[in-house]
């Protein structure tokens, strides 16, 4: 049997701590995205999600408005916990949460575009390169 893996938002200081601390391992440590793409001026103004298991934060995402409807990004899980649905436990969880919003979309890492696709998202416009890392856009068809 997987690990149980508990999503909730990152409200208390504590959390926030630890889910900025997933993202500093997974972007700046281990993708080389500098401090300064990772932590940007939407940290206050988005909702941070912790996935926790046994207690522990494994992983996070934020999610917030913009222009263009709701932005899904900053999809973090640690190396040891990847591939036992914390992603897929964060994601379904944005969703529950943004219900029906009329646009929502996210910028895939081109190596998850298949994970995210599987949940009904599409790829829309040409690939692009965000922190130095590939992507595409990819928008929830409803």
């Amino acid at each position: 049997m997987g690990k149980i893996i508990k999503i909730e938002p990152a409200n208390t200081v504590a959390l926030k701590q630890a889910v900025f601390e997933v993202r500093r391992l997974v972007f700046v440590q281990e993708q080389q995205v500098s401090e300064d793409e990772e932590y940007d001026e939407f940290e206050t103004t988005s909702v941070h999600l912790a996935a926790i298991s046994n207690g522990q934060v494994v992983g996070t995402c934020r999610f917030r408005t913009t222009d263009s409807g709701i932005k899904l990004e900053r999809f973090a899980v640690l190396k040891e916990f990847r591939r036992m649905n914390v992603g897929a436990s964060l994601l379904q969880y944005c969703l529950k949460l943004v219900g029906e919003a009329n646009c929502v979309y996210l910028h895939a890492q081109v190596q998850v575009v298949g994970f995210y696709a599987q949940y009904g998202f599409v790829k829309q416009g040409e690939e692009f390169v965000e922190a130095g890392i590939r992507h595409y856009k990819m928008v929830l068809k409803k």
